[in-house]
């Protein structure tokens, strides 16, 4: 299923999902000039590698800086079209109404954090992998989980390819349900059979998701009253 409208929507323009959008598309963009050998130095330094976090004989060392920064740095890179604008899809479809909800800066700490947690998730689960990964899925998964615990009666125009292609209005609980399980079927199936691997960080993105979920509560402002209270369902846009 490929999300294409939330339709409950706020309609005012998302500076912090334009914002973030742009960055990704100005990496990604700048990723096209490189040749394959910058490519892929651009790539191990900037991606996060498991195992670098461990790579000293201390359990207790603290990782160097780079490392750690590159759990931010890895968010902002992709690894072709389909993957950057995957991505940003779900991420303009479901953050605008997030971002509504929380403002525009605690929107744009709100999907850092989600994808520094989503990273820490994927390195726990492959300690000693030597693999680079990059891409704003744990963020934006971060961005899943935020949404249906705060708009679960959210409606999702889809596109669902069956024998043909099919537009159906779907409940986001239904939407985003099938992606997490998804997610959680394939990560479990990963760490049974390590055969399994696809280079998809699986754990990233369940990581990212339950970040989502619990920054959400944390974040979030309180509700107005319900008598100056206007939600997307009935307004369809927010007044913050």
């Amino acid at each position: 299923m490929i999300p294409l409208k939330d339709l409950t929507a706020p309609r005012k323009i998302p500076a912090g999902v334009c914002l973030i959008i742009a960055l990704n598309l100005m990496a990604f963009l700048f990723e096209l000039t490189l040749n394959r050998r910058e490519l892929q130095g651009l790539v191990y330094l900037f991606g996060v590698i498991p195992a670098r976090f461990f790579s000293s004989d201390d359990v207790l060392a603290i990782p160097d800086q780079m490392t750690m920064l590159s759990m931010v740095t890895s968010m902002f890179l992709h690894g072709g079209w389909t993957h950057i604008l995957g991505n940003m899809l779900y991420l303009w479809v479901f953050g605008k109404s997030v971002e509504s909800r929380l403002g525009h800066g605690r929107f744009l700490l709100f999907y850092l954090l989600s994808g520094i947690g989503a990273a820490i998730v994927h390195v726990v689960f492959n300690i000693d992998s030597p693999t680079p990964t990059l891409g704003a899925s744990g963020a934006v998964a971060g961005v899943l989980g935020a949404y249906i615990v705060t708009f679960p009666q959210g409606r999702i125009l889809t596109l669902v390819p069956f024998i043909f292609l099919l537009t159906l209005e779907l409940p986001a609980v239904i939407v985003i349900g099938v992606w997490f399980i998804t997610q959680l079927f394939n990560g479990t199936a990963a760490i049974v059979d390590p055969r399994q691997m696809s280079g998809v960080a699986w754990w990233a993105h369940i990581g990212g998701f339950v970040v989502g979920i619990l920054l959400m509560k944390v974040l979030q402002p309180p509700r107005r009253s319900s008598w100056d209270y206007e939600g997307p369902y009935y307004s369809r846009h927010w007044d913050r």
